[in-house]
């Protein structure tokens, strides 16, 4: 009786040991990620940093051409600006203004409302697409770089998916590589 009492009092503390361990080792999937751009630089030990996202030159700030423009809430073929866009993205049931906003044109807008920027897109593509934001987070999905316990980088999703049409066009896969001739 005596054994199994010792080893019982060892096995607690052993167990307690490794739960903490998990969490010391795991602590970056667990706690929120604090995006920072890279142009302020003001980062912290755990904060993963993400570029500018890729704006097209001359188009952005969006409120230098919209500021004087009355909003026109209505879907439609836009033929005067921006008829360069190909709208895929759920375009049976989705427009424009159900991600950029009305009010302030140089920011998005969350699916309740509140204002996203362009830098915390990824929060704009969550909204519907939780899992592919939670594997982003973990560094699954999407193109990550920096150091294993320090500070990373992650691309936004408009780095590698065209937000208007973002499904990846078909590719024809290539022959697997050829056998090395000596591999005795």
């Amino acid at each position: 009786m005596q054994k199994t009492r010792i080893k019982l009092n060892f096995t607690i503390p052993l167990w307690l040991a490794v739960i903490f361990a998990f969490f010391l080792l795991f602590d970056d999937f667990a706690s929120p990620i604090n995006i920072v751009s890279q142009q302020t630089g003001n980062a912290r030990q755990k904060d993963i940093q993400v570029p500018p996202p890729p704006l097209t030159e001359g188009i952005f700030p969006c409120s230098e051409c919209h500021a004087e423009m009355e909003t026109n809430p209505e879907p439609r073929e836009l033929v005067d600006f921006h008829d360069d866009i190909e709208f895929t993205h759920d375009e049976k049931n989705r427009w424009c203004l159900d991600c950029h906003d009305a009010d302030n044109r140089d920011m998005l807008h969350s699916a309740g409302g509140e204002p996203i920027d362009f830098k915390e897109s990824y929060k704009l593509c969550g909204q519907c697409h939780g899992p592919k934001l939670r594997d982003w987070r973990a560094g699954i999905h999407g193109r990550r770089t920096g150091n294993w316990n320090g500070q990373k980088q992650y691309l936004l999703c408009a780095h590698c998916h065209d937000p208007h049409s973002p499904k990846y066009k078909s590719m024809k896969p290539e022959p697997p590589p050829k056998k090395p001739g000596n591999t005795k």
